[in-house]
């Protein structure tokens, strides 16, 4: 199971998330921070690309090719209105693209993405659930990994995995301590 942890420094240290994280083993982790300056942002990718160095996890930053670039982290994830994958694909190891419906799935596979993120499945804060059928539908199109993502909890975690997801991905989840 892939585990995929988005950062909100909104809602906790997102260093000290990060670095739990890590020792836990997740497999990458977004820097999700869209409201921070270029430098902040660059500052704070760097920062954990060096807990990370020497450990199984991978670093992406949201929507950031410039950053990815500069800080030397393995990818960028792109929301699904993001820059033109075919064109993000040639410059990083990874990437990653959001999606909520089949179609943009389908598109993310076809213009090079590694894996997608798809949802939200569940409840969460301001977004209406996409639910289980759609993830399993998903799932059963594409070559890729489809990691799950929106109200992911342990306790509905391998109702995700039996719709065909490859791993989860959320933010509370992996900032709450949650053993995943």
């Amino acid at each position: 199971m892939i585990r995929y942890y988005v950062t909100d420094r909104r809602q906790g240290d997102v260093l000290a998330c990060a670095s739990r994280a890590i020792r836990k083993g997740v497999d990458m982790i977004q820097v999700r921070e869209k409201d921070l300056a270029a430098r902040d942002l660059f500052d704070l990718v760097c920062k954990i690309r060096d807990i990370a160095a020497g450990s199984k996890t991978r670093i992406l930053v949201n929507d950031r090719l410039d950053i990815a670039i500069a800080a030397g982290i393995d990818g960028v994830h792109l929301p699904s209105n993001g820059l033109p994958a075919e064109r993000v694909r040639p410059l990083v190891k990874l990437l990653g693209i959001s999606t909520h419906t089949l179609d943009e799935a389908i598109h993310a596979e076809r213009t090079g993405a590694d894996f997608i993120v798809f949802g939200p499945i569940f409840d969460t804060p301001g977004k209406r659930p996409v639910g289980l059928e759609p993830l399993r539908t998903v799932a059963s199109q594409l070559k890729i990994p489809v990691l799950a993502i929106g109200g992911i909890k342990e306790e509905n975690s391998k109702d995700v995995l039996d719709a065909g997801a490859a791993g989860i991905a959320g933010i509370r989840l992996f900032q709450s301590g949650q053993s995943y």
